[in-house]
């Protein structure tokens, strides 16, 4: 009886193996050079020689492969934002917390099954890479869509921003003494379809799904088509009930679905409007247009004569909070509480850093998923994971409350991976810290749930989440900036079921081991009796001293400044001393001076 079991239990796994649906991907990352906004060519990471980089549309159920080979002079990874990558969390991307980098000329291969529908992207997930092109829609098609019946055509719209200058050269600017006050850097223009004055032809009488998705490093986008309106059904990969608007707002990283009916009239073009929020940056360029625009297109002749969008006094009221999900679920409970305050500061390297309670995050040695794959009962333990890591310890099953404060007077998208989440409420702009005793908003019975969320300039969000997924996620900002300077923390979530769980396939510990790397113990890589010895441990540069002023800050950056005019005035009269004695060396060559290999040598410069 037992071999009769086994023996069917094998045919209907294999069964399953059939009717799983594999698509595979081969994606050779290179660089490439581009010019989406016709302003100015530069080199940019693409996929295949081509960019952008190919969009990818899937079926639910599908299993996807992606072969990704690294063909830059760099590390790189994917992150295919918004999967749950449930016991598959060695696949979610992000380098130095679930995989080590993908080295040059190395190759790792992403293999996971897409049980969810919606409207998700990927890009990579190291060093801030994805700004530089190495980004894309990652659409996955419902077996039967709740909408479905609803339209009759399905469009991907992308939305980014565009910088002149590779991400990691501005960051050496934006990350250096000479920026005190911590401003980001502004991109130079705004992109829809990865290009400018697209169009798009509609067909009267027909309804469109658009899907608009944020693939930005820094702006928030404001949306809305001249002519016609919009009905919201889903926001990153949740559907929604039906939710009519004169226009959609998207930060960094969103995704938001809308049907857009086509008119009767089929003159003309309408175009599509994407506002950058300049909100959010500190200085607007004068010769920067922060809007970009595409054109729905009625009549082909039309297209000769694009019309200029309409001025408007403010952009179209758009609030995703009042968002109803189509598939219910109640409030979860808030049995396990996180709080994270946000903090921007110089700290005492005089950069100006991005924290939460304090700590800005750095990338341990060992990457967590293996700290808590490899440590037993101690894996619950967050000291483990190490003290600049901002890591939470999460039990299984439980509803995990999230209060995010923001004590800085910018906005900022928050992401969770491996989950959506629950917002129970936003405060408006300047409320201060979550207070319990005194809430001012009304929690919804069936809350919208996304996984990207804005949080109000010296506000506050309360989030929550059920912890069913056992793995390591991390939580961060989704402006790039804001990751590069420090604004992560790490969800541990469930690590004993984990251990049970998860299989870390071997490739991607030895990756890590190929470019030694530990792939056991703690954060520095101790294991044994050594687990808890965190002596050389480097958590970052520590705060300046108390009373040290913006005026000590200004006198800082000048100080230093000097030193480096000093030192370069010094290497420039060096370098002429160098240059006038080998003027002289020259002179005398041939008059007794001593040669080595047919190079005078002159003694005692």
């Amino acid at each position: 009886m037992k071999a009769r079991t086994a023996g069917l239990v094998a045919l209907a796994a294999a069964a399953a193996a059939i009717a799983e649906n594999v698509v595979e991907l081969e994606w050779n990352i290179t660089y490439t050079t581009a010019n989406p906004d016709g302003m100015f060519e530069r080199q940019v990471i693409g996929v295949n020689g081509a960019w952008p980089p190919p969009a990818v549309n899937l079926t639910e159920g599908d299993r996807v492969i992606i072969k990704t080979n690294n063909h830059l002079t760099e590390g790189t990874s994917l992150h295919a934002h918004g999967m749950f990558q449930n016991t598959t969390t060695y696949m979610d991307g992000p380098v130095g917390v679930t995989q080590c980098a993908i080295p040059p000329n190395g190759s790792f291969t992403y293999n996971f099954t897409v049980d969810q529908v919606g409207t998700y992207w990927i890009h990579s997930h190291a060093k801030g890479q994805y700004p530089d092109g190495l980004r894309s829609p990652f659409v996955i098609h419902a077996k039967n869509e709740t909408h479905g019946a609803s339209y009759d055509e399905d469009v991907t719209v992308p939305l980014s921003d565009w910088y002149h200058t590779r991400i990691m050269d501005l960051n050496e600017r934006f990350m250096s003494l000479a920026n005190p006050s911590g401003a980001e850097p502004v991109p130079k223009s705004a992109l829809m379809f990865d290009t400018q004055n697209a169009t798009l032809s509609f067909e009267a009488g027909k309804t469109y799904r658009l899907r608009f998705v944020n693939m930005a490093a820094f702006a928030a986008f404001h949306v809305w088509i001249e002519g016609h309106t919009m009905r919201v059904i889903e926001v990153d990969g949740v559907d929604t009930e039906e939710y009519e608007t004169d226009g959609i707002s998207l930060t960094a990283a969103q995704r938001v679905s809308v049907l857009v009916t086509a008119r009767n009239d089929t003159s003309g073009a309408f175009p599509i409007v994407g506002a950058m929020d300049t909100d959010m940056f500190d200085t607007v360029p004068g010769d920067l247009n922060p809007n970009v625009t595409s054109y729905i297109i009625y009549d082909s002749a039309s297209s000769l004569d694009l019309p200029t969008p309409a001025t408007v006094d403010a952009f179209p009221p758009f609030d995703d909070t009042q968002l109803v999900p189509s598939v219910p679920i109640q409030p979860y409970s808030g049995d396990h509480n996180i709080t994270l305050d946000v903090l921007f500061d110089v700290l005492g390297d005089g950069s100006n850093y991005a924290m939460f309670n304090t700590q800005t995050y750095l990338t341990p040695d060992t990457p967590p998923l293996f700290t808590a794959m490899s440590t037993g009962v101690n894996a619950t333990d967050p000291v483990l994971y190490g003290s600049a890591t901002n890591s939470f310890v999460v039990p299984h099953l439980v509803g995990v409350e999230m209060v995010i404060n923001n004590y800085d007077p910018g906005k900022h998208p928050f992401h969770l991976h491996g989950h959506t989440f629950q917002v129970l409420g936003r405060s408006v702009e300047d409320a201060g810290p979550y207070d319990p005793s005194n809430v001012t908003f009304d929690i919804p019975a069936n809350p919208m749930r996304r996984d990207v969320v804005q949080v109000p300039p010296n506000g506050h969000v309360l989030l929550r989440f059920f912890s069913d997924n056992p793995g390591v996620w991390l939580f961060h900002c989704h402006i790039e900036w804001h990751i590069l300077s420090g604004l992560i923390a790490q969800i541990i979530e469930a690590p004993l079921v984990m251990q049970e769980r998860v299989s870390i396939p071997s490739f991607i510990s030895d990756e890590c081991a190929a470019q030694s790397i530990p792939t056991s113990g703690n954060a520095l890589g101790n294991t044994g009796a050594l687990l808890y010895d965190f002596h050389g441990y480097n958590a970052g540069p520590g705060f300046l001293p108390t009373g040290f002023t913006a005026k000590g800050y200004v006198g800082m950056v000048m100080s230093v400044l000097s030193a480096f005019l000093g030192m370069g005035v010094i290497c420039w009269y060096g370098i002429t001393e160098v240059k006038e004695a080998a003027e002289e060396a020259k002179e005398r060559e041939g008059e007794g001076e001593e040669k080595v290999g047919g190079v005078a040598v002159v003694r005692e410069l």
